[in-house]
């Protein structure tokens, strides 16, 4: 029975060389040389293509099997310090068969990774652009993100083939003025449509990028920071589905309302589509009565996050009745008019209450009150606070508004136009509640995908900036659903495992 195994052996210079052997029982029938090495890393190539040679054709990659020793030149005995060793005569031992030469790497390419990335943009139906400059400046995103000039050094990294840098931005200025941002949208939508349904729910939520640049323009603008920043910023609304994959993103000025950033989107992705039977979700940042009337007429259903301060009215007969005792997971409706005059709309409003968020709701009512106090003492700088009013040039504590906010300790509210005879109370909640995934793609997108600071200038350069890191993102959620595995660990493992291309006597093999 014949065996065929990959044997390393110290050479006469001190390298050491890796050999694929053929054996029948204890003969060696044939014995081919991949190369010799001078470093662990140089091993580590040559037992990769070893690897290949002992079993061509296996080249699918497995997320799980990705721990692997490292290859080390200690491994293996150096008899060439041992001068005790008796010299070998050219007419002694079993001849040497096979190539022989010298052999050096001259390229590693991280194939597995290019191949996957590729594939996924393919799969995502990316490839619709026919863009060579642009397909690398996304791939690349994913895998270092890093300046568009600076794309370059990142695919040389890996080894694999790329467009020059004059292409690269050629394909900036044919991203904004092709609308490219609107074609993937529309691919993301067919795929998601056709691998697993697209669902009967949308969320929405709006994040901001902030500039290096000091100087404000009619798009960059200082407005308010979720990182209570003071550069000019920009914002972004991006509509997802369930699981967080991106549908839609557009940008606006950084002083403008999130409330009026909602109905634009939305109605965006209604007309590129032609989709209006679904259920917007998106938090209380976006509640006001215009934005839920401009939703309900273009045909969308609701759930958005209740601002709090109407609940005592809403559950007056609850507060009359048992105070404000409630049970953990309690939910409560009511319902409310929103609007004035001819556009009022009555409202379904629930509300539920957490025995978790009232301990830590009470615990920042003891923190404010505490502040307010100090305030009113003398004993701390007078500034904005929630529990302080000013009674003519003196300021006290407002007793009322924190017996108020006690009452509401622990309850969170939501507005829907959806009838109880559709959804219940507990899966509104539930439906509210995947808004996190939206979260997790902002994450994405300013952490390993760092779509922020932004160093463009011209509005065309942004919205092609924001483009690219769109088709990333989308990309990122797609292997993150495919391997249950978060984005930096797959680009790292992915990215371990390289080819090897190896020179023998000045032919490439």
């Amino acid at each position: 029975m014949g065996s065929r195994f990959i044997r390393k052996v110290r050479t006469a210079s001190g390298a050491v060389a890796v050999q694929v052997v053929d054996q029948i029982g204890r003969t060696t029938t044939s014995v081919e040389h991949i190369g010799s090495a001078n470093t662990d890393a140089e091993l580590a190539l040559l037992l990769r293509s070893a690897e290949q040679r002992l079993h061509p054709g296996q080249q699918a990659f497995d997320f799980g099997e990705m721990e692997q020793e490292p290859a080390s030149l200690g491994e293996v005995a150096d008899w060439t310090k041992n001068a005790a060793l008796p010299k070998v005569t050219p007419d002694r031992g079993r001849p040497r068969t096979g190539a022989t030469g010298h052999a050096k790497v001259v390229a590693s390419p991280a194939t597995e990774l290019w191949e996957i990335l590729t594939a996924a943009y393919a799969r995502l139906g990316f490839e619709v652009l026919a863009d060579e400059g642009f397909r690398a400046m996304v791939l690349a995103r994913l895998i270092e993100p890093t300046s568009k000039a600076d794309t370059i050094r990142v695919l040389d990294d890996i080894s694999v083939p790329h467009p020059s840098l004059r292409t690269l931005f050629r394909s900036l200025h044919r991203c904004h003025d092709n609308d490219y941002k609107g074609t993937l949208a529309k691919a993301m939508v067919a795929y998601r449509t056709k691998s697993v349904g697209l669902g009967a729910m949308i969320m929405y939520d709006v994040t901001t990028l902030h500039f290096e640049s000091k100087k404000e323009d009619d798009l960059r603008k200082v407005g308010m920071s979720k990182e209570h920043r003071v550069d000019p910023q920009i914002q972004v609304g991006l509509l997802v589905d369930p699981a967080g994959f991106p549908l839609e993103m557009h940008m606006f000025a950084g002083n403008k309302a999130e409330t009026t950033t909602i109905v634009p989107v939305v109605q965006a992705f209604q007309e590129r589509h032609g989709i209006t039977d679904m259920v917007v979700v998106a938090d209380a940042g976006m509640l006001s009565a215009a934005n839920l009337t401009a939703l309900e007429d273009a045909g969308f259903k609701f759930i958005v996050g209740s601002r709090m301060a109407k609940a005592p009215y809403d559950l007056q007969e609850h507060f009359d009745t048992k105070g404000n005792r409630f049970a953990n997971g309690q939910i409560l409706e009511s319902k409310r008019v929103m609007g004035i005059g001819a556009k009022d709309r009555e409202r379904r409003v629930i509300y539920q209450w957490s025995a978790k968020r009232f301990v830590t709701d009470n615990r920042n009512i003891n923190l404010m009150e505490r502040r307010a106090m100090d305030i009113a003492e003398g004993t701390s700088q007078m500034r904005k606070a929630r529990f302080v009013k000013t009674t003519g040039t003196k300021p006290a504590v407002d007793e009322a508004r924190i017996e108020r906010a006690r009452m509401l300790a622990g309850l969170k509210g939501y507005v829907t136009n959806i009838e109880q005879s559709v959804m219940k109370g507990q899966q509104v909640l539930d439906s509210y509640h995947d808004l996190w995934q939206v979260e997790a793609s902002f994450r994405m997108t300013k952490s390993d995908l760092s779509a922020r600071p932004v160093f463009h200038r011209e509005e065309d350069a942004i919205d092609a900036h924001l483009t690219v890191v769109f088709a990333a993102l989308a990309i990122g959620r797609h292997l993150q659903e495919l391997s249950g595995m978060s984005l930096k660990r797959i680009i790292t493992d992915l990215k371990s495992v390289r080819s090897a291309k190896i020179q023998v006597n000045g032919d490439s093999c």
